[in-house]
């Protein structure tokens, strides 16, 4: 993004562009303005994937189960890591259809996202307990 001014735009396809946004609120920018974003962006993710390690470490589960909350783990891992050494988080990837644009996001979003939805759908398959390990 260094060759790409700030707000600056690649039109790739008719639907895609890169962009050079840069994020200091949360999702979709919410609290953008405030003062305590980049802290309260922090510290719940840093909390979230303290959370993510100890389950990992500690309840033995399925791989598809693993995989999904790595996923969530590697996403805020990457968010946490701008955070705390730029400031705020780059947003490159600008998905629009016609007037209808969807927000500006990275690969962490992305991970985040799958591992969540992917959470999500193998508790409807198979919504059976953890059992912890011994």
């Amino acid at each position: 993004m260094e060759n790409l001014p700030m707000m600056g735009e690649i039109k790739m396809t008719s639907f895609f562009s890169l962009v050079h946004v840069r994020n200091f609120g949360g999702v979709f920018g919410v609290l953008n303005q405030s003062g305590y974003a980049k802290y309260i962006f922090t510290i719940v993710p840093v909390l979230v994937a303290a959370a993510l390690v100890y389950i990992l470490i500690r309840y033995s589960m399925s791989g598809a189960k693993t995989l999904a909350l790595c996923l969530v783990l590697a996403g805020a891992l990457g968010n946490i890591y701008d955070r705390i050494f730029y400031g705020n988080v780059v947003d490159f990837l600008d998905f629009y259809y016609g007037t209808y644009h969807w927000p500006a996001f990275n690969v962490a979003d992305i991970a985040v996202s799958v591992g969540i939805g992917l959470i999500i759908l193998l508790e409807f398959i198979d919504g059976t307990g953890r059992k912890p390990r011994d």
